[in-house]
């Protein structure tokens, strides 16, 4: 495994790990959305239906596109370290008000137009700890391997 080293951070294969975390999870969202399509069809875009859920967890067509613009938003912004953070941020700040939501609606016909569950909820949860580990990674001091 090459190292690269730069005035603010030590790199392995010439990216950071916000750089790896990023585009991980969103290749994750991005094959998530699709496999969601599959589930539910292209009707019912906003419809809470229960019975409508992949590995557990509830899905309607609206719930796949979020998943399939956040997972290639994840994918685009892994190029550069400052985006990946970015993209950590993104989904602090968006999965936490979503988990809000998630908890206050999960279960509800009503206004449910994300059709989340309590399995969503929790998945939500982790993926804002993802989100933060992606933002906050440590930055590596260069280390001088010349010995």
């Amino acid at each position: 495994m090459s190292t690269h080293t730069s005035p603010s951070t030590t790199r392995t294969a010439g990216r950071s790990v916000p750089q790896w975390l990023a585009p991980i999870i969103g290749v994750v969202f991005t094959l998530v959305g699709i496999a969601g399509f599959f589930v539910t069809g292209f009707s019912g875009w906003t419809e809470h239906h229960p019975d409508q859920t992949l590995l557990g967890f509830a899905v309607n067509p609206l719930h796949n596109v979020v998943h399939l613009l956040l997972g290639l938003v994840g994918i685009a912004m892994s190029r550069a370290e400052r985006s990946a953070r970015t993209y950590g941020w993104l989904l602090v700040v968006g999965y936490g008000a979503v988990l809000v939501y998630g908890l206050v609606v999960s279960g509800q016909e009503d206004g449910n137009f994300l059709n989340i569950n309590t399995a969503d909820n929790v998945l939500h949860a982790l993926t804002i700890l993802g989100g933060l580990a992606t933002a906050l990674w440590p930055r590596r001091k260069d280390v001088d391997t010349r010995y």
